[in-house]
């Protein structure tokens, strides 16, 4: 099936380069392109487009508060395409919570249009396939009182498309006595500092971008920078962050598999969750993880963005048991909270 796309920037350069990088598939077809919000408005009514990429900053609305009407008003699937700045990551996860499915970065210095968007056609295709909900609001922290035995268990989650809402969800039941809890999350480089600052602030947990040689603590949670390392747990008696300067795995750099890889290797108590994203990057690893007797979660397909990593995973065996988002943070809490972990036999 085709996927029609109508491309949304005021930039006439970008509107280009993004086009020319589409029609280059042959499952994509370009159907047109809007300067501003109001323009895309009256293209919208009149193209019906399964797909928009959408600019953040543009005259007259910007694409925060265009995305935010189109989520109440006409869900529907949006790519953003920001720049890949502070402001424009801040803008980015902005509109990734308001319902975005995914988002590219710009080309930059040092980046070529075909390095910049080398996945576009992939994530617009995806996002034609994604589950698009209505916005209905920020989330906000839950207070959780219960104790649980964070020395006991390591709790290693994995996602891509569909993760910020998913991890925003998740994080926002943790409490500041949870276990130590290790996050890759599929995200360019220049977002995963300024995300790690939203779970932060939801979350009763302390959550912060991982860095070489952490050590791992009750009550903190580390997500992997984006960009040219992956995130490994090393170490028994003290576990710690490593950070490995590796060619991608799975397709990634960060990868899952090569978290939950390392957390199998840890002859320790684990609990691994594979979240909604495309492709099968953690499915094996999350199998390596159960195969080391580590409890493991999936996030079930009707509350997936995208039901690919966690389709993967349930297909090879990986999954114990499936969970929707809205009670995966008291499954996770819930296997924390027991008094010793399932073994596999």
């Amino acid at each position: 099936m085709t996927v029609r796309v109508l491309i949304v920037d005021d930039s006439a350069t970008m509107r280009s380069l993004i086009a020319a990088t589409l029609r280059q598939d042959p499952e994509i077809e370009v159907l047109g392109f809007a300067n501003d919000p109001l323009e895309a408005r009256e293209a919208i009514k009149l193209l019906n487009p399964d797909v928009i990429t959408l600019d953040v900053e543009m005259p007259h609305m910007n694409g925060l508060d265009f995305l935010e009407k189109i989520m109440r008003l006409r869900p529907m699937p949006v790519v953003m395409v920001s720049t890949l700045t502070q402001a424009g990551a801040e803008a980015t996860l902005t509109a990734m919570e308001l319902g975005a499915v995914d988002c590219v970065g710009k080309p930059g210095a040092g980046h070529t249009a075909v390095e910049a968007f080398a996945d576009l056609a992939e994530k617009v295709k995806a996002a034609s396939r994604a589950r698009v909900r209505p916005f209905v609001g920020h989330i906000t922290k839950v207070e959780d009182t219960r104790v649980y035995k964070a020395e006991d268990i390591i709790v290693a989650i994995g996602s891509s498309t569909g993760g910020v809402e998913a991890l925003m969800t998740i994080l926002s039941a943790f409490p500041a006595t949870c276990p130590p809890t290790v996050i890759t999350q599929h995200m360019p480089a220049t977002f995963t500092r300024s995300f790690a600052e939203r779970l932060d602030r939801v979350s009763g947990a302390k959550v912060a971008e991982a860095w070489d040689g952490a050590r791992l603590a009750p009550g903190h949670v580390y997500l992997a920078p984006g960009g040219d390392a992956h995130l490994e747990i090393t170490g028994t008696t003290h576990p710690a962050c490593r950070l490995r300067h590796d060619a991608p795995v799975s397709g990634h750099r960060p990868s899952v598999d090569v978290l939950f890889e390392s957390v199998a290797r840890l002859n320790r108590p684990a609990l691994g969750v594979i979240l909604t994203g495309m492709g099968r990057d953690g499915a094996q690893g999350l199998l390596t993880m159960r195969q080391a007797g580590a409890r493991t979660l999936g996030q079930d397909e009707s509350s997936c963005v995208v039901y690919g990593m966690p389709r993967a995973a349930q297909e090879i065996g990986a999954v114990e048991k499936q969970s929707p988002l809205a009670r995966m943070s008291s499954a996770i809490l819930g296997i924390c909270a027991a008094a010793e972990p399932q073994r596999s036999a």
